[in-house]
């Protein structure tokens, strides 16, 4: 995954990992009351999980935050013991059962030791996704089942528009003040690079309304969720241009009733460490119908006119 930041071209070390996990731990005491995004994800997990009908014995919950996603893992038929790793100590210590203190990007397990692993809003804040989701599927077992919930480059879409407007015309230029995450397609395409069976990708779009946009950031520093790239400017944003940001928000994207809406995209990620039990791919040539007859059209040679389909009424 390539981010373009400043003009700079970035392939790792995006996020200033120390201060995010210093972030997560100011933010523990209150985590719960910020959950409702992985309220979300959680409810989501469970009805994925209870489709699927597998039994998942060992199950990882990577990058735990308070301990949520475990607690439900823990009620799911099929999964027997649960595994909580968290890097923020504050966090860690809300988790219950079975916790280790370990980063994403380094994973603490043996290769083919885990049947399931769930990453819950996490995985979009690493610096190296690859490597991570790489990782992943070698500490499953084969035909494990990864499961991954990330934040998309839809994900407050309002703030960012409105903050890179108000620096532009107060101070003449910008700089990141949103982490720009990435879309549905290269999510794919890190799934199919890190040698995951059956990818699949999905997006879901949440909006929640605030009061004003000043509580969205109150709400978003709560979560320890802050601007954490290191190309951000580190210098407080100044009075006039956060007013100007506020202003230009509410103008632009403010309600009849006052109150201004904030996106968030959540993109499922889910993969399988391969087996050969699994479907495979159909061998070029070997299709039993043509496509030409699937479609009721008349196949016509590369180069040739092709005539005008004909359809029955």
């Amino acid at each position: 995954m390539r981010l373009y930041l400043r003009g700079v071209t970035a392939d790792h070390d995006i996020f200033d990992r120390p201060l995010l996990r210093r972030r997560r731990d100011r933010a523990a005491a209150d985590a719960a009351r910020h959950e409702f995004l992985l309220a979300r994800v959680a409810d989501d997990m469970e009805e994925r999980l209870m489709l699927a009908r597998r039994r998942l014995p060992l199950a990882l919950s990577l990058g735990a935050h308070h301990g949520l996603l475990g607690r439900r893992l823990g009620c799911v038929a099929g999964v027997e013991t649960v595994i909580e790793a968290e890097s923020s100590a504050g966090l860690l210590a809300q988790c219950g059962g079975l916790r280790v203190r370990a980063d994403d990007e380094m994973l603490p397990f043996r290769d083919q030791s885990l049947d399931l692993v769930v990453s819950g809003l996490s995985l979009h804040l690493v610096n190296d996704l690859p490597g991570a989701l790489v990782q992943i599927r070698r500490a499953l077992k084969p035909d494990g089942l990864m499961l991954a919930w990330v934040l998309g480059g839809a994900t407050l879409w309002q703030l960012r528009g409105a903050l890179l407007a108000a620096e532009e015309e107060m101070e003449g230029g910008a700089s990141p003040r949103v982490a720009p995450f990435a879309d549905v397609r290269d999510y794919g395409a890190l799934l199919q690079r890190a040698k995951f069976a059956l990818p699949v990708v999905d997006a879901d779009t949440v909006t929640v309304t605030y009061a004003d946009p000043l509580a969205l950031m109150r709400e978003i520093r709560a979560m320890g969720a802050a601007n954490a790239l290191r190309a951000r400017r580190r210098t407080p944003l100044r009075r006039a241009t956060l007013m100007r940001a506020l202003k230009i928000y509410a103008d632009r994207f403010a309600l009849p009733d006052g109150r201004v809406p904030a996106t968030f995209e959540i993109i499922t990620l889910t993969g399988w460490a391969p087996h050969e039990s699994q479907q495979q791919p159909l061998q070029p040539g070997s299709a039993r119908m043509r496509l030409a007859d699937a479609l009721g059209t008349t196949e016509v040679p590369t180069g040739d006119k092709a005539e005008p389909a004909k359809r029955d009424r």
